[in-house]
């Protein structure tokens, strides 16, 4: 379902912005807020929360809790799962950014540098990698740890995707796509390795082999 969903909303804004960039009238009312009420300590803290995003940020991240989890677990297929999801994701939103090319916020003088605006790649990066380090680090935990480890990876998510416009360096449709694209592409990777016989519930095993790949604690 997230895949259906995410992939219909990037698809749909894709499609609508396309025609109209100016389309969405909540973009610019968003971003004129954002600049009208900016001030040098709110500033500070959202480029503070919005780094937490950044490419190399989710990159170190994800080396991290790789290491740690394989080291911990035992499981050869935290690394593979991690880098598919993070450097998957990377690619395709690089990609649809330079197809879309579209213009950024021109509030913030800085934007323009910025590159190509549509989809947040700070948003789909965060959306991405905290889902799956949710999805890594729930596998042990009650049913009730799992309903807050994902509800702080979406939480996450969202904040440094809305931290992207209050910075006005994107506009409300570039983070919405870039949410949707994150989480979609979470979920085929799940998805695929689930097909392939890779399972992160309970013991990151292989369906059908009596090798256990993953060790509970």
């Amino acid at each position: 379902m997230t895949l259906i969903v995410g992939g219909v909303i990037l698809g749909a804004l894709a499609f609508v912005l396309r025609g109209d960039p100016d389309a969405i009238g909540l973009d610019t009312s968003a971003a004129r807020w954002g600049a009208e009420h900016a001030t040098p300590f709110t500033t500070s803290v959202l480029q503070h929360l919005t780094n937490v995003g950044q490419p190399r940020s989710i990159i170190a991240l994800a080396v991290a809790l790789g290491i740690v989890e394989t080291i911990r677990t035992r499981s050869r297929w935290i690394i593979p799962f991690l880098l598919v999801v993070v450097a998957g994701n990377g690619f395709i939103t690089t990609t649809i950014k330079h197809v879309a090319d579209r213009v950024r916020p021109s509030f913030n003088p800085d934007a323009a540098a910025l590159g190509p605006s549509f989809p947040s790649g700070h948003s789909s990066w965060s959306a991405a990698f905290f889902a799956a380090a949710a999805l890594i680090l729930a596998r042990h935990a009650s049913r009730r740890a799992r309903v807050v480890l994902a509800g702080v990876a979406a939480g996450l998510a969202v904040a440094i995707a809305a931290s992207r416009v209050l910075l006005d360096v994107h506009w409300v449709s570039d983070v919405v796509a870039g949410l949707a694209l994150g989480w979609a592409w979470f979920a085929a990777c799940t998805i695929a390795f689930a097909r392939a016989g890779v399972t992160f519930r309970g013991r990151a095993t292989v369906r059908g082999s009596s090798e256990a790949v993953g060790r509970p604690m």
